[in-house]
């Protein structure tokens, strides 16, 4: 049963990342208080939350006071403990549920309710050991990529294999995890399609963004897309068809390649805000977390409306300093920092929003800029 949360009630958070700040810094807007869970002191949410529980995400007392700081909870990353949220939801309004992580953490039951959904998606073929990698693999064929069915991102936990001669080096991955093999997709350009859908069944897509990767980390977000208008409806039914039938409340990133002849194949789920959809806190009327924080406290969701075109482009730990270094040159850049201390290389500390009118001078402006040459 879908409840109505009201200002001055406390949304708990499972996750003190970046992407917990943004929900929370939405959240506060509307007057919400802000409970979050997290192993870390001194996390990005928990810097501005209201309650700090730090304790593991598996751990049952703490997960037993969030439930009774909190009046409506929700998470900002995927791979929380299945068996954990399974038990708060119980004792705790989560409208999410824990069926939807249970899905999306494992990329087998992922494809499964893509296909059920009627989507496509690459062919692939699930192994659980070498041998039967090397069985099956005809069926597949070459490129493909093996990927671990549980815990990859950013790149990590997958191969390609070109060639038979490549076989070998799955072996690492295929010893630790049932892998799902795919057949490679030669696509266009890669997109996402960030869907919202609250608990009346109430569902919008934001506008769809296009997708540039860097070393398998996302580096810039274009929106809108540069596509056409029927793979922009292609795009947007896909998603839509996937938050019903995962009977979606809150939010879904919907990662897809776009082929030559501009249809689309289903790559990943993401069941939270997105990095892709960060460019929607200036560009849109709503932004992805001001969205989530509607549809998991059971308000009406607002149409979204792209009010300029818009480049995001992510800030890691490399170019920190450089960009600290041109703020006095880009009065136009909004600058978002998530208040992690340590500025790794290739940590995600930060991203850049653009407005533009002219999105080609824009992305050649970032280039010039230097901050980005690492």
């Amino acid at each position: 049963m879908t409840r109505m949360i009201y200002p001055g009630q406390t949304v708990g958070i499972i996750g003190g990342g970046q992407l917990g700040r943004m929900m929370a810094l939405s959240a506060k807007e509307a007057g919400f208080k802000i409970a979050v869970l997290e192993p870390s002191i001194d996390s990005p949410c928990g810097q501005i939350a209201d309650i700090r529980i730090v304790a593991p995400y598996d751990d049952e007392a703490a997960l037993e006071e969030l439930a009774e700081v909190s009046d409506v909870i929700t998470y900002e990353f995927e791979n929380i403990d299945y068996e954990g949220l399974k038990r708060l939801t119980e004792i705790a309004y989560v409208p999410q549920g824990a069926e939807l992580v249970r899905i999306t953490q494992n990329r087998v039951t992922e494809k499964e309710a893509i296909v059920n959904a009627g989507c496509p998606v690459a062919p692939y073929i699930v192994v659980n050991t070498y041998e039967e990698l090397v069985e099956q693999i005809n069926t597949i064929g070459y490129p493909c990529i093996v990927k671990t069915a549980r815990g990859g991102y950013d790149g990590k936990g997958q191969q390609r294999l070109n060639r038979e001669e490549d076989l070998s080096l799955a072996k690492g991955l295929i010893e630790h995890s049932q892998c799902v093999v795919e057949s490679f997709v030669p696509f266009k350009m890669e997109i996402s399609c960030i869907v919202q859908r609250n608990g009346y069944g109430e569902t919008y897509c934001l506008p769809v963004g296009e997708n540039i990767h860097v070393n398998h980390i996302l580096h810039e977000t274009i929106v809108p897309a540069r596509i056409t208008s029927e793979t922009l409806k292609r795009a947007e039914d896909a998603a839509s068809k996937i938050a019903d039938q995962l009977q979606l409340i809150g939010t879904l990133a919907v990662e897809m390649f776009v082929l030559e002849d501009g249809l689309i194949v289903i790559n990943e789920l993401a069941p939270r805000p997105h990095n892709s959809g960060h460019y929607s806190i200036e560009a849109c009327n709503i932004s992805q977390f001001g969205q989530h924080i509607r549809a998991v406290c059971g308000w009406p969701l607002r149409e979204p409306k792209l009010l300029m075109p818009a480049i995001m482009v992510n800030v890691l730990g490399q170019h920190v300093m450089p960009l600290s270094n041109s703020i006095s040159k880009n009065p136009d850049w909004s600058i978002h920092l998530y208040g992690k201390a340590e500025a790794k290389v290739n940590r995600k500390m930060g991203h850049v929003t653009i407005m533009t009118n002219n999105v080609e001078e824009t992305l050649v402006e970032v280039e010039k800029s230097g901050i980005w040459s690492e």
